[in-house]
């Protein structure tokens, strides 16, 4: 059997965002849970770009409508945050959208609105 795509760093993200909710818990909108995480990445040196601006492509041609990743660690895993009572298939379906337009392999959908952290890997 082969390694996971990005193991480590996918680990890393996720026990990030555990700490973040271990200490602020459910309740807060996502924009608190986007900030808390970032600080935690600088803490925890885990190499992220915030709210970066993807292009979308469709065959050769570069779309005007672009994508804004909620954060890009180690310039290949799609982060998006939710804080939602809980995750639906149309949120796994947007992830794997933005894995398809950006051709990035590796996403992880995370949910802070949960009583204990919700979190899907997903891969393209």
């Amino acid at each position: 059997m082969t390694d996971l795509l990005y193991k480590s760093e996918v680990f890393r993200v996720i026990g990030a965002a555990m700490q973040v909710h271990n200490e602020l818990g459910p309740g807060f909108l996502e924009p608190v849970y986007q900030e808390a995480l970032e600080l935690e990445f600088q803490i925890q040196k885990i190499s992220y770009e915030r709210e970066k601006i993807l292009n979308i492509n469709y065959k050769e041609y570069k779309l005007t409508k672009t994508y804004t990743a909620d954060f890009i660690c180690y310039n290949s895993l799609i982060v998006e945050l939710k804080a939602l009572s809980e995750l639906t298939g149309d949120h796994e379906s947007q992830l794997i959208n933005y894995l398809k337009a950006t051709k990035l392999r590796v996403g992880i959908l995370i949910n802070f609105g949960a009583q204990s952290l919700e979190y899907k890997r997903m891969i393209l």
